[in-house]
């Protein structure tokens, strides 16, 4: 890349975050516009194109497989009988609104990838929250963050800990010996802050009908199916990688919307078009331009730079670059979704750890297993920086997308700036904590 070609990636990528912070055009639009202009100057040639759509095409397919089962399922009238439930626990209460969230979402981020979960949700939230009479941006931003910040309770739980984990060949047990009790922490570090942070909900007390009753399913047999196809890809996204065949997360997520597919197309509910017209495809679109500008940020050689910068700043003091990398992959992830951040920073782990001579030259390819004990807090700090440094901004992960878009979708635009007001404090917080728990990590490795 010559040098004129990386200050017009440098110029396009700084229009692009500034265009989308400060709501000067849509933010969809404002990445196609980037794209496009790294296009026309050369930066992007045709099969750069098409590198671009194959490194996005595991994020991509796990959402679009998330979108299709959930939609499948909208005509059973799941969501309105579990929002009802859902209603009657909370008694009208917005804190115990607020707390719910965290018993609803949790467990189930920590199988599913966050922004399938969004979407899985979003149905019964945004039912609750119109009969609480509160505004439901608040709400499904919460959503979004603790579905984020569950992700790192278990490896699959996030796209990008997933990406981290299984480059270094990190098992699923493993995971939970290692890393889960950190996302464990940072999840329950953000409860103490809800009355702050989310005093608009959390103060709201409504009465409720005395008569509250959820309405009987509407087509009992559907939903049975619906949730068998649900739990099937649960059950893959677990055991999936080692069965025979390695069935990886995004065939899983493929295999479950296709499954979803014929049982709507069996039951002649509705026709299949119908379905995958209500995809959210601007969504797709955005995270698949969003590859795009972090691949053409990545050939620019600033991440080599920055690798040999660690070395020369900090040489083998690996407790230090943790710290740094949690810090540094936390704030990239904030400008620019998590997933594409994790697959450039991983090449810039991986260079900092064979400059300091701490692995060999072949670490760089993408079989090496043999990792030395002591570097493993590194990428754990990665996992962390890179989950939960998404939390901060509408950007930061596909799931505050999602969330956004589903807002959207109701008529409630979500901006960047009303994104951070919610997600900051709560994301430096947790960065905090998860400080303290790689150094515990580091402690532990060297004792």
């Amino acid at each position: 890349m010559s040098n004129l070609q990386t200050y017009v990636v440098f110029a396009v990528f700084a229009a692009v975050i500034l265009a989308i912070a400060f709501d000067a055009i849509d933010m969809v639009l404002a990445v196609l516009l980037g794209v496009s202009a790294l296009a026309v100057s050369g930066v992007f040639a045709t099969h750069d194109i098409l590198e671009i759509t194959r490194k996005a095409d595991g994020p991509i397919a796990l959402l679009f497989g998330g979108m299709v089962v959930a939609r499948t399922l909208q005509p059973t009238g799941i969501f309105d009988y579990v929002g009802t439930q859902f209603l009657r626990a909370i008694q009208g209460s917005g804190k115990r609104f607020i707390l719910g969230l965290f018993v609803l979402v949790a467990p189930i981020c920590a199988i599913l990838p966050n922004a399938t979960t969004v979407i899985l949700v979003a149905p019964i939230i945004i039912r609750v929250a119109v009969a609480l009479e509160v505004d439901i941006v608040c709400p499904m931003v919460l959503t979004a963050i603790i579905s984020n910040s569950s992700g790192l309770l278990t490896l699959v739980g996030d796209p990008a800990t997933f990406l981290v984990g299984s480059s270094i060949g990190m098992t699923f047990t493993g995971y939970l010996r290692q890393v889960s009790l950190g996302g464990l922490l940072s999840l329950l570090v953000l409860i103490p802050l809800m009355p702050w942070v989310m005093k608009d909900v959390w103060r709201v007390r409504r009465p409720l009908p005395a008569d509250l009753k959820a309405k009987p399913l509407q087509r009992p047999l559907l939903c049975l199916c619906s949730l068998l196809v649900l739990a099937g890809m649960v059950l893959l996204f677990v055991i999936g990688e080692w069965l025979p065949t390695r069935i990886i997360p995004p065939a899983v997520a493929i295999i479950g919307a296709t499954l979803a597919l014929l049982v709507t197309y069996s039951a002649k509910v509705e026709p299949v078009e119908n379905v995958l017209h209500d995809v959210d495809w601007r969504t797709l679109v955005f995270l698949i331009c969003l590859f795009g500008l972090v691949e053409a940020f990545s050939r620019t050689g600033v991440l080599h730079i920055v690798s040999q910068y660690l070395y020369s700043r900090f040489g083998t003091n690996l407790v230090v670059v943790g710290l740094v990398v949690l810090a540094g992959v936390g704030v990239a992830s904030s400008l620019l979704a998590n997933i594409p951040v994790v697959a450039a920073m991983l090449l810039m782990v991986k260079s900092y750890l064979v400059i300091a001579a701490l692995v060999p030259e072949g670490a760089l390819g993408p079989t090496f297993t043999e990792w030395p004990r002591d570097v493993l807090p590194v990428f754990v700090a990665m996992m962390f920086g890179a989950t939960l440094g998404g939390n901060a901004t509408l950007i930061g992960a596909s799931a505050n997308v999602v969330s956004a878009g589903i807002c959207a979708a109701h008529g409630k635009r979500v901006t960047f700036a009303t994104f951070m007001r919610y997600g900051m404090p709560l994301t430096l917080a947790q960065l905090t904590v998860s400080a303290l728990y790689v150094l515990g990590l580091f402690y532990l490795i060297g004792r």
